[in-house]
C-alpha cells in the first residue's frame, strides 16, 4: 500500500499579460518560489480558483498574485469581488501593480489586499520585489500543512 502524497504548495498568478507572467515566474523561481500556476485573465483565474477551493483534497495555493492590466482599477475589482472567498478559506490575495500613491495603496488593502508590490523597471528593484514576494509567501504557509 502507498501512501498518497499530496499536490504541491503553488503560487496562483493571475496576470493578463503572457510576456510580465513569464518574466515573473522566472524570477519568483529564482527567488525558491513554489510552483507557479499561471491563469491568463481575470476571470480565467477565477474559474479555476472556484473550482479548486471547492475539489476536496486538492491542495490551494498557498497566495494568489494578481497583476492585471486590462484598465486601470481592473485589480482593484478582482480584489472586491474575490477576496471574501479566499480570506475565508486562509489565502492571501496580494497585487502586483504599477507603482501607486497611498490612497491607491490604501484602497487595495481596504477591498481586501494582503499586500501590494510593484512592477519595477530596474533589475535589481524587479529582484528586490520578487524576493519580497517570496518572503511574504513563505510568512503565511500553515505550519501545520508539513506532515499531512
Amino acid at each position: 500500500m502507498y501512501a498518497q502524497i499530496p499536490d504541491p504548495p503553488f503560487m496562483a498568478l493571475i496576470d493578463d499579460d503572457d510576456h510580465s507572467a513569464y518574466l515573473l515566474t522566472r524570477m519568483l523561481a529564482a527567488h525558491d518560489a513554489p510552483a507557479i500556476r499561471h491563469f491568463a485573465s481575470g476571470a480565467a483565474g477565477e474559474e479555476a480558483l472556484a473550482a479548486i477551493l471547492a475539489s476536496p483534497g486538492v491542495t490551494w495555493p498557498g497566495l494568489v498574485l494578481i497583476d492585471l492590466k486590462a484598465h486601470s482599477g481592473a485589480n482593484l475589482e478582482f480584489v472586491v469581488r474575490n477576496h471574501a472567498m479566499l480570506r475565508q478559506k486562509g489565502i492571501p490575495l496580494a497585487v502586483m501593480s504599477a507603482p501607486i500613491d497611498q490612497a491607491g495603496r490604501q484602497a487595495l488593502h481596504d477591498a481586501g489586499a494582503a499586500n501590494v508590490f510593484f512592477r519595477q523597471a530596474e533589475l535589481v528593484a524587479y529582484r528586490h520585489e520578487a524576493a519580497a514576494i517570496v518572503s511574504f509567501w513563505a510568512r503565511h504557509q500553515c505550519l501545520d500543512a508539513v506532515g499531512m
